[in-house]
């Protein structure tokens, strides 16, 4: 969960760590995960609101995120995954005085994300795996037409697992996004610090940035607990004409998460977004978001 958005429709970091590890075991007893084919991912994220600009604009963002991903593994080398995705982004806005980016007779104020992406991973060895996720995704204004707002990508990953059990890689997303290309690089880890600490990506990776760094402890069976951060970007079609919003902004948080069973789970943040900055891309024009409190709720069921 992202904490406003997941970096969207290829499989996620930490799904690609869990593949690995299930696909990495030779015994049932040094298993880290248990391991599900299909895992289903529903959850809520609200801002407080944000000045935007000098002009006196405000803005609160309220998301649902949707996610369905699956996996199989085809042998001990081969596995493939693929994953579908619909975020409704609602963005109220209190428009004090009209501006360039947003006007009180024509507002953008609901955004429509859907996302699809697939993954092959190669594991030539027991240490050694390697991941390639195309990914494709549609994400507009309720101004906007979806024919003009494709975007599609590959994320790249190389992943090496220790005899301890702990997975580190590298990779990066190449994102042929609306109107603008980027390689994002990134860096994958699931480390066990210690009997209760751990280091590992909260995020995935793709449209929405890199794939952050958490810190996680772990009280008891049921229960754990971390801090983290990242950079997040949303870039979307507000008009026909190829003309885009992108907001980049930093987000950090706390977590905590509840085991209710073997198959599912709910974790609750408390974030704070900061150094954020909403840009058109006709005419090039930025504007500062102003620093944000936001809160959400994240529920995860394996089957």
């Amino acid at each position: 969960m992202t904490l406003s958005s997941r970096v969207n429709s290829t499989i996620s970091t930490k799904t690609a760590l869990l593949m690995a590890s299930s696909l990495f075991i030779t015994t049932p007893a040094i298993a880290k995960y248990e391991y599900s084919p299909f895992k289903l991912s529903v959850a809520h994220v609200s801002t407080g609101t944000a000045d935007v600009g000098n002009d006196g604009n405000q803005l609160k963002r309220n998301v649902w995120m949707m996610d369905l991903e699956a996996s199989m593994s085809i042998n001990r080398q081969w596995s493939i995954g693929a994953s579908v995705g619909y975020d409704n982004l609602d963005y109220g806005w209190h428009v004090n005085q009209d501006s360039d980016i947003i006007t009180a007779s024509v507002p953008w104020d609901s955004i429509n994300r859907y996302e699809v992406g697939l993954s092959v991973n190669y594991r030539p060895n027991k240490h050694w795996m390697f991941i390639a996720s195309p990914k494709m995704q549609y994400a507009y204004a309720n101004t906007a037409s979806s024919s003009n707002a494709r975007s599609y990508g590959l994320v790249a990953m190389g992943l090496y697992r220790y005899e301890s059990g702990n997975s580190i890689g590298l990779g990066a997303a190449y994102l042929n996004d609306i109107e603008e290309s980027k390689v994002v690089p990134f860096l994958a880890i699931d480390w066990q610090l210690s009997e209760r600490w751990s280091l590992a990506n909260p995020f995935q990776v793709g449209f929405s940035g890199p794939a952050g760094l958490e810190l996680r402890y772990q009280l008891n069976q049921d229960w754990d607990f971390s801090v983290g951060s990242s950079r997040r970007t949303q870039r979307f079609l507000i008009e026909n004409d190829d003309i885009t919003v992108e907001i980049e902004e930093w987000v950090g948080f706390l977590r905590a998460g509840w085991q209710l069973s073997k198959s599912t789970s709910l974790s609750a943040y408390a974030g704070y977004y900061f150094g954020g900055e909403m840009n058109l891309s006709s005419p090039d024009i930025t504007e500062d978001i102003e620093n944000q409190v936001a809160g959400a709720l994240a529920f995860d069921v394996k089957f």
